[in-house]
């Protein structure tokens, strides 16, 4: 059956996350005419603030991205454009480390840990810095050893250069279950070599204070509400974008509600949702392949508010690191005081990769209760009672399958990565998951967005 498009338009967007608004506001202002369709009733994508807790006294949580670095420029500049303030980072006060046999060990710089592992887990950042360094993050399949880079896993790539258990386990932390939340074994050498690239050097992603300097008053999720705002009614909710037929002229786009036309469109989703779409004709087979090599990792990000911030009582930042644990790192973040502010205190932390996959294996009263549990190995038996407690679900739902963002499994990278933002005809594609500087953040989302609008104002001249 073929549906006539009831409005043609120079550009139809898909996907309303921050590359996608990012690009549809760029190419308004170049005076193009673009609608975005999303199939989510809200804008967004993997940005969101949500209200919990007893009724009448919610407090807000981000219980999706939610953290600015002083290197994420782009970001930085998109939040003053549109108006938005940031905040720091709650950090004063002494860290925490748990051992395995769950001793508490308070620090401010350097990991508690035996002098001889210390040394072994500078050898092994050095080793990751120099790696960063070298790989350019927009090609990093151009780098002279990438084939071999790329055909070895972290894990074994960390094992060939340490014999000492816990230094490999803590920097294979740092990339693995912490950022790609996946396990070490189950993504290349030159996939961690680019996360690291991402952040500029291998130093500013395992600097806590860097990496996590500040948040942005209301919610990350502000930004692409703010960039929605500015789009006024090209942006159409509950869109759902299920089929493209494309030609030499353009495309036809088709959503339960109709059928839209364009001279181009842009694919503002991950590679592994791409999928979701019938194109006709269908892609060439290394885009296909390309899309096929990559996919999600898994992390629950969970938000325990409590009636005050006690373990700022105690001394301490908030901030925790515990490998072995099921919760391998926590943070304060409780919402600045300029915004609702209720008093409370709020800790934050991540169950990743092997451990989420288990996790999700037991009852929701199961998981809270270990949950929470190894949040008081890390503050205390005041951990176990919060007034509010918050999961993120991104795993459960399809129009997201995973977090942070997606990765190639061992070998992909080289072979594909650079497929991933080639354009198809009329077809270009983009995300922070294909982004170089600031790869699966809000500002590699930013980055590309830009590069999708220049990119396509070229195209039509």
């Amino acid at each position: 059956m073929t549906t006539e498009p009831t409005s043609t338009h120079d550009v139809i967007v898909v996907g309303a996350g921050v590359t996608g608004l990012t690009a549809a506001l760029r190419l308004t202002e170049q005076g193009k005419d673009v609608v975005v369709l999303e199939a989510r009733d809200r804008v967004g994508g993997r940005l969101s603030t949500e209200s919990h807790g007893p009724s009448g006294q919610e407090s807000d949580f981000e219980v999706g991205g939610q953290w600015v670095s002083p290197d994420q420029t782009a970001l930085l500049a998109m939040v003053e454009e549109l108006g938005l303030e940031t905040y720091p980072r709650y950090r004063q006060g002494d860290s925490v480390f748990v051992t395995p046999d769950g001793a508490i060990e308070r620090f401010t710089d350097d990991l508690p840990l035996p002098a001889a592992t210390n040394a072994e887990v500078d050898k092994l950042s050095a080793a990751l810095e120099k790696l960063s360094i070298e790989l350019d993050p927009d090609a990093p399949w151009d780098h002279p050893d990438a084939a071999h880079l790329d055909s070895v896993t972290f894990q074994a790539w960390l094992e060939a250069q340490s014999d000492d258990p816990v230094a490999v386990a803590t920097v294979g932390l740092f990339i693995g279950p912490a950022m790609l939340t996946k396990p070490a074994h189950a993504f290349s050498a030159l996939q961690a070599g680019l996360m690291a690239a991402s952040a500029g050097r291998f130093e500013h992603l395992v600097d806590a204070d860097f990496i996590l300097d500040r948040r942005v008053a209301g919610g990350l999720a502000s930004v692409p509400a703010a960039l929605a705002e500015r789009l006024g009614d090209r942006v159409r909710l509950s869109a759902d974008v299920t089929r493209v037929v494309r030609s030499e002229e353009g495309v036809v786009v088709h959503t339960p509600e109709g059928a839209l036309a364009a001279r181009r469109l842009i694919l503002a989703l991950p590679p592994t949702h791409v999928s979701r779409i019938r194109i006709e004709p269908p892609l060439p087979h290394r885009h296909q392949a390309a899309r096929q090599h990559t996919s999600f990792g898994l992390v629950i990000k969970v938000q325990a508010e409590y009636d005050t911030p006690f373990w700022r009582e105690q001394g301490l930042s908030g901030t925790g690191f515990a490998p072995h644990l099921l919760v391998h790192e926590v943070y304060d973040n409780t919402n600045d005081v300029s915004e609702r502010d209720t008093g409370t205190g709020t800790l934050v932390g991540f169950v990743s990769d092997l451990r989420a996959e288990e996790a999700l294996t037991w009852s929701d009263d199961e998981r809270r209760e270990r949950i929470l549990a190894s949040l008081a190995a890390y503050f205390g038996d005041a951990a176990l009672t919060p007034r509010t407690y918050v999961e993120s679900d991104w795993h459960t739902q399809e129009l997201t399958g995973g977090a942070y963002a997606t990765s190639f499994d061992v070998g992909g990278l080289v072979r594909w990565g650079s497929v991933l933002r080639q354009p198809v005809g009329p077809i270009h594609f983009g995300s922070s998951d294909v982004a170089g500087l600031g790869y699966q953040h809000v500002d590699g989302a930013i980055r590309v967005g830009h590069d999708l609008a220049a990119e396509i104002t070229a195209a039509l001249g």
